[in-house]
């Protein structure tokens, strides 16, 4: 049986959530049932789901969400694929985007016919990570 794609994001009944900027098909093929989404983006979420078009958009936008993540929780970047309604964005730039503020990346998937995700977790203390696409604030 075919893995969703709330599971292929790791997502639970019960984990807190925020949704900025999502297009409905796009909760829909996410299948945000048992989710508790809030509102507003007040305290701190185990799952943040953003949803941009441009490169300004996200890098003006990740360090306001990042300071809503909680500890071990994931922020999830959607993008339109393939420059799709008129995006500039790609996945080296939003990798680099992550690294400045400084996250990191794991899983890519796609949610529909017109956005990708990726996942950003906070960095494992002590853990070395080289990305040719970014790099942590401090690192060396």
């Amino acid at each position: 049986m075919p893995k969703t794609i709330a599971g292929k994001m790791g997502l639970k009944p019960g984990m807190r959530a925020y949704f900025y900027n999502a297009p409905a098909d796009a909760t829909s093929a996410i299948d945000t049932a048992g989710l508790s989404v809030a509102k507003s983006s007040r305290g701190f979420f185990d799952y943040i789901h953003i949803f941009v078009k441009s490169t300004a958009e996200l890098d003006a936008k990740f360090p306001r969400f990042k300071t809503h993540l909680a500890p071990g929780g994931r922020l999830f970047v959607s993008w339109p694929k393939s420059r799709q309604l008129g995006s500039d964005l790609t996945l080296p730039e939003i990798i680099r985007i992550g690294y400045s503020h400084g996250l990191v990346e794991s899983t890519a998937l796609s949610i529909n016919s017109v956005w990708s995700a990726l996942k950003f977790t906070w960095p494992k203390p002590g853990k070395l990570y080289q990305n040719s696409y970014g790099r942590l604030p401090g690192a060396t």
